[in-house]
């Protein structure tokens, strides 16, 4: 059914931060400012009601295969986040045709979305990352005056 193929899919994208250094869980913070932070604004509300990928017409044809505008929305908000070292391997798993570039902007997740999201700008955005249009943006963190 297409909540087991939405749960697949949503899974699929690791959605969890990845440090590339090893970390001790308890014992380290990952500082963001509040720039930085900011940039999750709109993406981390996503409650994975599913009502954006049900509403999508390449969902219904490819539910199964094409990613969905939540995963994919959901996968731009770890590939922004400044504290995830991870963008590029993100970004390559996102090259092919049932992901980024199978959405054809009709609209209708972020019309639908009950907390009024925007999915399909997030695929827009990370259609351009993607496809080398627009990088990662720098974080903006500072750290100075702190120890171990």
């Amino acid at each position: 059914n297409c909540f087991t193929y939405f749960c697949r899919q949503y899974n699929s994208i690791e959605p969890w931060l990845k440090q590339k250094k090893p970390v001790t869980l308890g014992k380290e913070q990952f500082l963001q400012s509040i720039k930085d932070r900011d940039k999750l604004d709109g993406l981390y509300e996503c409650i994975l009601c599913a009502c954006c990928s049900t509403s999508c017409p390449s969902y219904w044809w490819n539910s199964d295969k094409f990613l969905g505008p939540a995963a994919i929305m959901q996968s731009y908000r770890w590939i922004i986040d400044s504290r995830d070292d991870f963008a590029k391997e993100r970004l390559k798993k996102l090259k092919d045709a049932h992901s980024v570039f199978r959405c054809h902007s009709i609209l209708n997740c972020t019309n639908c979305c009950p907390k009024e999201l925007n999915p399909a700008k997030a695929i827009a955005l990370t259609r351009k990352l993607v496809a080398g249009v627009s990088k990662k943006p720098k974080s903006q963190m500072k750290v100075t005056g702190l120890h171990k």
